[in-house]
């Protein structure tokens, strides 16, 4: 008898400790205000919503990856948007980084195909017979390359990529030419206008900035040797990717490149039921943050634990080995 009633105690007291765990009030660092970083930032407050209605993630707006990372270098955010370049960066103190950040733990990856593009006007890529990006240092021609600005990792990882193609700002500017610090929208605008001659950026395949390029310029898809894709990779913490034939008018081919991936971080201040709860809200609701827009379809559970920059926050990792996602 004594034992049937500890054993009742016992079970009144899990389901009591269930009932009792705290509903989630965190606030995520993303990006701008109407960008896909907010849209995801308002799927993840559906999703663990979902789970608990009153539980509610709050949106913050910043200058992005590496702004987020400073908040939560800092303590001064819950979770933070941030790519895995970035991340790299981070952890070794690279630039913008005065010192390196430790205390970030990853809580899912969100996606890993935004891959870098670069777009050259058609004409001047028949000019200068330029099909690949090592073709433009020896080709001599004097280019306007759009970068995007400083704080996006994109501008970071084009200088990266076009350097070990042999088109250091020097080379470039012997040839006559120079970068050019626009956004992604700014350089649609600004190669339909003439003013640059060739647009980089890393964002999704179709991306409205891209389809801008694509319908209002005579472009061409950059190929990109497989040594530049792989030191990239090293540099950064990126993967492959390929740019399937016909994803842009005059791309007859598939693109080889390097794509980058974001995901939410957390810090080792988070306790470990928070992340737990809040990881297991998105594999079991992972429907609420596909849905916030078409270049998520791809997300699933498996690729929100296939990132391998940062260790997995305790509490995260509980919940994916518990849905069978990590060993």
């Amino acid at each position: 008898m004594k034992f049937k009633t500890l054993a009742i105690a016992l079970c009144a007291g899990l389901v009591a400790g269930a009932a009792n765990v705290e509903p989630l009030n965190l606030t995520l660092s993303g990006g701008n205000p109407g960008g896909l970083w907010s849209l995801l930032g308002a799927g993840m407050d559906r999703a663990v919503k979902a789970s608990d209605p009153n539980s509610v993630i709050t949106y913050q707006a910043t200058g992005g990856g590496f702004a987020n990372i400073g908040l939560l270098g800092a303590n001064r955010t819950d979770l933070g948007m941030v790519h895995d370049a970035e991340v790299k960066l981070a952890l070794t103190g690279q630039p913008p980084f005065p010192a390196p950040i430790k205390n970030m733990m990853a809580i899912g990856y969100m996606y890993n195909w935004a891959p870098m593009h670069f777009f050259l006007n058609k004409s001047i890529a028949e000019e200068y017979k330029i099909d690949s990006i090592d073709d433009i240092a020896s080709s001599k021609a004097p280019l306007s390359i759009g970068i995007n600005r400083s704080g996006n990792i994109t501008g970071n990882v084009a200088l990266f990529m076009l350097a070990e193609a042999g088109l250091d700002e020097a080379t470039l500017s012997a040839n006559g030419g120079s970068f050019v610090r626009a956004g992604a929208n700014e350089q649609g605008e600004l190669m339909k206008d003439g003013r640059i001659d060739m647009a980089t950026n890393g964002i999704f395949i179709g991306h409205s900035s891209f389809r801008a390029i694509d319908e209002n310029v005579d472009v061409v898809l950059l190929k990109i040797p497989e040594s530049v894709i792989e030191a990239t990779n090293k540099e950064f913490g990126t993967s492959a990717y390929t740019i399937p034939a016909k994803s842009y008018t005059n791309q007859a081919e598939d693109v080889d490149t390097m794509a980058l991936g974001a995901m939410v971080v957390a810090t080792d201040k988070m306790s470990d039921e928070t992340a737990y709860t809040l990881s297991k809200a998105f594999v079991d609701h992972i429907d609420e943050i596909r849905g916030v827009h078409k270049a998520m379809a791809q997300l699933t559970p498996e690729l929100m634990v296939s990132q391998t920059v940062l260790p997995f926050h305790p509490g995260a990792e509980r919940a994916f080995k518990e849905a069978g996602l990590l060993k």
